[in-house]
């Protein structure tokens, strides 16, 4: 029997800027987003083999009770000061030129794993949050109870999110206004002296058993006058980062993922370890390294505090000089960050 051709197009919101030249959009194999040219469908043979096979760092992980540091208390959300502040995981208030963002917000316990760390205020008390940048659909960075949470105390709130996302936001709330983007792309709706662009990642996309890479994924690009930052989202390491680097130059601020990558034999493709994750920072010839992705929920099998033992590490060889590793809810400031 002869095989079907397969349906491919390149496609991205021709209402907004592409800033890369000739790129034609987000390729797509039967309405499936490739991971640039190439699908990436995760093997469910790795995934078994993960479940069945023992983690040679079990008794390690079994007694290593790390989680991040929490500094209590909500001054930074009525602070002018230009700042990034973690909130766990891959969830960041930043703000940047008078305009704040929140970056996945995944502020409860999800669906069968639990947070192992606390916010620094209630959930409720995140206020005057102007957009949200949601890198991709899975459920360790977009959920639904926390968006709600988010767009109920910030009526205000726009979400920033990639291509064939916003079936996602409508159904959590029809009302929440949202933009679309591919990659490579810079959405229109903010306001003078901050721009915001959609760039690659290297991941995959799956909420439900029928949805494999139906939405988009992707990182972030946030500048100003002054600084440009980045917000790496989930990703492997891959030819994106110099991709950027030539677009937009050295970034002052990389917010890089160092954990949840082993086994390797499942996670390298989607996941960076931390010397992978400071190869990227250099590639993007990167001031601040802020790292994410660790401490909050158990999802992979290193031990809880190795991923930050090996960003100590390196550091303290004098090679990654911008680190910066804060608490839970404490200001990192951003005054003359910019790179000269």
């Amino acid at each position: 029997m002869q095989q079907k051709d397969k349906q491919i197009r390149h496609i991205r919101n021709e209402r907004l800027e592409t800033v890369k030249p000739n790129y034609r959009g987000n390729k797509t194999v039967d309405g499936r987003f490739a991971n640039g040219d190439e699908l990436y469908n995760p093997a469910l043979s790795k995934v078994l083999r993960w479940q069945l096979s023992k983690n040679p760092q079990r008794e390690e992980k079994k007694h290593d009770n790390f989680t991040p540091p929490v500094h209590p208390g909500n001054a930074f959300i009525h602070s002018n000061d230009d700042m990034v502040v973690w909130l766990g995981h891959a969830s960041f208030f930043i703000r940047l030129n008078g305009v704040t963002f929140l970056t996945d917000p995944v502020l409860y316990d999800l669906p069968m794993v639990k947070r192992r760390v606390g916010l620094p205020c209630l959930p409720e008390e995140l206020r005057d949050i102007d957009f949200l940048l949601l890198s991709h659909g899975h459920r360790d960075h977009l959920d639904s109870k926390s968006i709600q949470t988010v767009f109920s105390s910030n009526p205000q709130v726009k979400a920033l999110v990639p291509l064939r996302a916003g079936d996602l936001l409508r159904g959590i709330n029809p009302q929440l206004p949202y933009q679309e983007a591919g990659w490579f792309q810079k959405y229109d709706l903010l306001p003078d002296g901050v721009e915001v662009y959609f760039m690659p990642a290297s991941h995959w996309h799956r909420r439900g058993v029928l949805d494999m890479n139906k939405v988009l994924w992707g990182s972030f690009v946030i500048k100003t006058p002054t600084l440009t930052l980045y917000f790496a989202g989930d990703t492997a390491i891959a030819p994106h980062f110099e991709e950027i680097e030539e677009l937009f130059g050295p970034m002052d601020v990389c917010i890089m993922p160092i954990g949840a990558y082993k086994p390797a034999f499942l996670m390298q493709k989607s996941h960076m370890n931390p010397h992978e994750a400071i190869k990227a920072y250099n590639l993007l010839r990167g001031g601040m390294f802020i790292p994410m992705h660790y401490g909050t929920f158990d999802l992979s099998d290193e031990p809880a505090s190795e991923p930050v033992r090996l960003l100590e590490q390196v550091a303290a060889t004098g090679v990654l000089q911008g680190l910066r590793i804060p608490a839970i809810g404490e200001p990192v400031l951003l005054h003359d960050m910019a790179q000269v």
